[in-house]
């Protein structure tokens, strides 16, 4: 069984991808054993509770330094015992002691097909206005794990998305999440759960 800690800022819509993927078994042999928002009132942390999950805040706000709230949220991943961090919408730069201990197990969603539009500065709305400023016809959405630099670790999948006359921002990056993000992440989490695929070396191996 995969136990993953699910990592999100906002109203959770990948965490709720995740969620109903473990209900109907797209997810095999995964529980997720606890969600944490920098964010108290993230809407994440609600779908949590209602699927009696554990949910946490551990907020910047709340500690002296930035170096006591990365102690914090390591310590506080630490306590169940994951396998696997997901990073769901989380907004906040992952700590290097968060990486150097977990690292090869941790996975993040990118609203854009890396290499495009990632990188410092490039999260959220800022993505998709971005990609629509450059007027690009086909977007979509990176799962890749996590190393020490912004959106450059090995990528598990990928999946486009047609950017369409008229669209917004806003229209665009639901149709991203709907057509692509709460497609792959599930995706790749049930395959690293199933072992499927591994990483090594920096590089990706796909199993056979």
């Amino acid at each position: 069984m995969l136990k993953i800690a699910v990592l999100v800022s906002g109203g959770g819509t990948n965490l709720q991808a995740i969620i109903d993927g473990i209900t109907n078994q797209t997810i095999k042999n995964t529980q997720i054993c606890v969600v944490i928002s920098n964010n108290a009132g993230a809407y994440a942390l609600e779908r949590a509770r209602q699927n009696e999950i554990d949910a946490v805040c551990v907020s910047p706000k709340d500690y002296g330094s930035r170096d006591a709230f990365n102690d914090a949220l390591l310590a506080e991943v630490q306590k169940y015992n994951v396998d696997l961090i997901v990073l769901a919408g989380f907004l906040v730069k992952i700590p290097e002691n968060l990486v150097k201990q977990y690292e090869g197990r941790i996975i993040n969603i990118h609203p854009s097909l890396i290499p495009s539009f990632c990188g410092v500065g490039f999260y959220g709305l800022k993505v998709h206005e971005a990609a629509l400023a450059r007027g690009v016809k086909v977007t979509g959405a990176t799962v890749h794990y996590v190393d020490d630099g912004m959106d450059t670790g090995a990528i598990i999948l990928q999946k486009a998305v047609l950017v369409e006359e008229g669209d917004t921002p806003e229209i665009l990056q639901r149709r991203v999440m709907e057509q692509a993000e709460w497609v792959i992440l599930p995706q790749a989490i049930d395959m690293i759960a199933n072992k499927t695929v591994t990483q090594a070396n920096e590089k990706l191996i796909t199993l056979k």
